[in-house]
């Protein structure tokens, strides 16, 4: 059986087709993994992929990844596979999922994968109450094919879940190990939120032994203020899965009043309306 900490890209054998039992999205989501060579342009600490290294992914077979798409849900709707692989509480597909084992707007072929996609559900008439989804840290909304292919993603009723885990530049150098100022993801984040309805996903945890301090969740409610009438919600989440980073060791799970505590915090403060998943 699948579960929330089972999010392994091979369990079906594909090579960018893969479930998951998603405890956001609140049933089997179908992940695309655009980024085979586990590669990404960010280096966040709390990432479960192994052997992650930094770079792009290779070439995308579209016409491999429609064929798994197309076998797998035949499996998902016409086959044994709920009742043999998902608990019953969540024997519902939900999405079509463009995340994996690395940042998959870098693929050159982005944009025409979310076409595969959304025509796979289309055939099956399943749009829109299957949605397609994207989660990104959203670095690559400056590229007009990234755009187009969010673009493409709004149009078929989905949604974008844009990573933004800190606000501040020396906590996002640390958290995502990449260096952008706020005001640049302020500007990818705008961006964004024109092309399709966005949800922010905020990963919540303690760095060496310590709570994110007062200054970083200041700096958090101030950025989600400039955007707060403008995005869906947030996704604040804590670690359900272990980093696979070579620096793991530092983390710790917060307990749910924490999360809990935050949550009350932006919402007291931006009135952004938040969900937690501890």
């Amino acid at each position: 059986m699948l579960t929330i900490e089972d999010h392994r890209r091979d369990s079906a054998g594909m090579t960018y087709v893969y479930p998951v039992v998603s405890r956001r999205a609140g049933g089997v989501s179908i992940g695309v993994n655009l980024n085979v060579n586990s590669a990404c342009n960010w280096a966040c600490i709390y990432c479960q992929v192994e052997n992650l290294k930094r770079g792009s992914p290779p070439p995308v077979d579209l016409a491999c990844l429609r064929r798994e798409l197309d076998i797998f849900l035949a499996e998902a709707l016409d086959g044994d596979f709920m009742t043999r692989s998902v608990p019953s509480e969540a024997r519902r597909l939900e999405d079509i999922a463009f995340s994996g084992n690395g940042e998959p707007t870098c693929a050159a072929e982005f944009a025409e994968a979310v076409i595969v996609a959304r025509d796979a559900l289309t055939a099956r008439q399943l749009l829109p109450q299957v949605r397609l989804r994207l989660i990104t840290n959203g670095s690559q909304l400056h590229r007009a094919e990234v755009q187009r292919g969010i673009a493409i993603l709004g149009e078929s009723g989905g949604e974008v879940w844009f990573k933004l885990d800190r606000a501040d530049a020396k906590a996002t150098r640390m958290i995502n190990g990449v260096a952008t100022k706020p005001e640049k993801m302020l500007t990818n984040l705008r961006r964004c939120i024109k092309l399709a309805p966005t949800w922010l996903q905020t990963c919540w945890f303690g760095l060496d032994g310590s709570a994110p301090s007062a200054e970083e969740r200041k700096a958090y409610c101030d950025l989600i203020g400039n955007v707060a009438s403008e995005i869906a919600g947030i996704h604040l989440y804590g670690l359900a899965r272990p980093s696979m980073q070579a620096q793991a060791f530092r983390l710790t799970r917060l307990a749910q009043d924490e999360l809990e505590s935050f949550a009350v915090e932006v919402h007291e403060k931006t009135g952004v309306r938040v969900i937690i998943n501890p």
